[in-house]
């Protein structure tokens, strides 16, 4: 597996290191040994899987808080997906900052989202597929969401939105942000 760092401290891409053969070939997709030689958390409470029927789907943007901050390992497993994470340590010298990373099936890579950022995609092909690791199970009372069009945020999507859900598309705008007063 090889780790590539993000410019938000802790987030990784992570890609495949295919041993081929005449047969095609074989990668290691998760290790927790790896994962913790780079600092990074390892465990794993669930797995969960999404499908969109349409291009522009969109999911997210959540996370949750203390007590059930969770890491998310995501890798698009059909079709192809821009996946967009925020940092929302408060602390952190990237807060509200975001990376975007096109995942695909083709690609392979895969996308380790700390604790305390927000995550969502958009499907950029019909019938994407998205596995999910997640570290802790889903807390409701800890789950919490940003806007897909907050304008403090300013995340560009590829595509306009097609669909999305009811509750993502509530989510609160985030007001004006005075960091360091």
């Amino acid at each position: 597996m090889q780790f590539i760092e993000t410019k938000l401290k802790g987030a990784f891409i992570i890609d495949l290191e295919p041993r081929p053969d005449h047969r095609g070939f074989f990668a290691r997709t998760f290790c927790a040994q790896e994962l913790e030689n780079h600092g990074l958390k390892s465990a794993i409470a669930q797995c969960n899987l999404s499908f969109n029927y349409r291009k522009g789907t969109l999911r997210g943007m959540h996370y949750q808080t203390f007590p059930a901050t969770e890491t998310k390992l995501i890798r698009c497993t059909q079709g192809a997906i821009y996946d967009v994470i925020v940092d929302m340590r408060s602390e952190s010298p990237t807060f509200l900052q975001h990376i975007g990373v096109e995942l695909t099936a083709e690609n392979r890579s895969a996308l380790y989202v700390p604790e305390m950022f927000a995550h969502g995609y958009q499907a950029l092909t019909d019938g994407a597929e998205v596995l999910y690791q997640v570290s802790e199970f889903y807390t409701p009372g800890c789950e919490r969401g940003l806007r897909y069009d907050d304008p403090l945020l300013g995340i560009q999507w590829p595509l306009r939105v097609s669909e999305i859900s009811a509750k993502d598309a509530a989510w609160p705008i985030l007001q004006k942000i005075t960091v360091g007063v």
